[in-house]
């Protein structure tokens, strides 16, 4: 089959691009935890880290398996990610521990992984 003209490959496209995201999640956190960053009333980071890679896993797997409603759900959800980012970047708290480049950075490649879905999802 011509890869080129393979239905599954926007799937399989939009699956490495969440993989990717979700490993520069687990990367901040890291970095954060050793910064010390992280309030500590979330409970233990490396419970977090695992629950985070347990979800990346289930999101690269539904989005490689090729399902339009799966690819949906998950540009809506991370979607949810955008006011956070966008409040983070252009309208920093005085009392920000994290520098607004930390954000803008995010919001990029958030940006970027809900396009990569939404091709999946609604064949763009």
């Amino acid at each position: 089959m011509d890869p080129i003209a393979d239905p599954r490959r926007k799937f399989r496209q939009a699956a490495f691009a969440y993989l990717h995201v979700g490993l520069l999640y687990e990367a901040a956190v890291l970095a954060a935890w050793r910064a010390d960053l992280l309030p500590a009333l979330r409970g233990p980071v490396p419970v977090w880290l695992l629950a985070g890679a347990a979800i990346v896993a289930l999101v690269f797997w539904g989005l490689w398996t090729g399902r339009k409603w799966f690819a949906r759900v998950v540009w809506g959800v991370h979607a949810l990610r955008l006011p956070a980012l966008v409040a983070g970047a252009f309208f920093p708290a005085a009392d920000a521990r994290l520098p607004s480049s930390f954000y803008v950075a995010a919001l990029i490649v958030v940006v970027a992984n809900l396009w990569m879905l939404a091709r999946a999802g609604w064949d763009l």
